[in-house]
């Protein structure tokens, strides 16, 4: 593989330092037929799109003033949730998987991506009959979390294993309704993590805890993404204003935390990290 292809797209955690990320802007973001619980309170209200097309602008400074690459796919109006790019792909290493979708109303968003990858002649994988979102998937250095649900299937989680035998592929089994482990776990450092415990099953828990020092969200904060943060490296963070008592502790334990309101993108069940499919992150000897 060339050195340019290097530079240009690696993860290998969910905090190092981010540098490259793909967006989509929520132009034609609709609760249009209702896919998880937070849909489900807010189907009534819909979003307003004008303000979450503001509120999405907003965030997208804020990672620019923070010197990131920011690239936003063009959004199609057949595709309500496009805001959501972290759900269509993720990165590992030194190529980008494009996921199958498995709602049939998000079927269709990832191969806006695929041809982007294919524009700029990037390495990546087609997980083709494959059942995993990215939302699902959770990365630290060679182990790789795989939250199991209607979304991505324990047999996918077993072909990603046997693709990928540099890595362990660690499955976490929770409740379906969460829509996805990035709505319930997220990774902040090699030795923390944001957790909200009553979705996930016991073993698995402690599994986890054994691993990390769990921060617990609370039920009111994991309705409003308490745990799908950001993190930009560096120990900083991007996390809602609203949720003051995760903020609060990532701040206890010596993180930046940036706070930034995109409180109508969340009425359809994702925040920052969802909101975000990076896919170059540099090392930070700091972490």
């Amino acid at each position: 593989m060339n050195q340019i292809v290097k530079d240009t797209v690696f993860c290998g955690s969910e905090y190092d330092r981010l540098k490259k990320v793909i967006v989509c802007e929520p132009r034609f973001m609709k609760i249009r037929e209702v896919i998880n619980e937070t849909q489900k309170y807010y189907k009534e209200d819909n979003i307003k799109i004008p303000l979450a097309l503001q509120q999405h602008e907003a965030f997208i400074n804020l990672l620019k003033n923070h010197d990131i690459d920011v690239i936003q796919l063009p959004a199609e109006p057949t595709y309500n949730e496009q805001v959501f790019t972290r759900d269509i792909g993720f990165t590992l290493g030194h190529t980008i998987f494009i996921a199958e979708m498995a709602s049939p109303i998000r079927q269709g968003e990832e191969t806006i991506l695929k041809s982007w990858i294919e524009d700029h002649s990037l390495p990546n994988y087609n997980l083709n009959h494959e059942r995993i979102e990215g939302g699902d998937v959770i990365i630290d250095r060679d182990s790789i979390y795989v939250g199991l649900s209607n979304r991505t299937h324990k047999h996918s989680a077993r072909q990603l294993q046997k693709l990928l035998t540099d890595y362990e592929i660690k499955p976490i089994r929770f409740e379906e309704k969460y829509l996805h482990l990035d709505c319930i776990f997220n990774i902040i450092s090699p030795t923390e993590a944001l957790i909200f415990p009553d979705a996930i099953d016991e073993e698995d828990r402690k599994q986890l805890s054994e691993r990390y020092d769990l921060i617990i969200v609370s039920p009111e904060e994991q309705f409003t993404l308490g745990t799908n943060v950001l993190s930009i490296g560096h120990k900083k963070i991007i996390s809602l204003p609203m949720n003051t008592q995760v903020n609060m502790e990532l701040r206890k334990r010596g993180y930046e935390v940036i706070e930034c309101d995109i409180s109508e993108i969340i009425k359809s069940g994702g925040s920052f990290r969802c909101c975000t499919l990076p896919f170059l992150r540099t090392e930070s000897p700091l972490q």
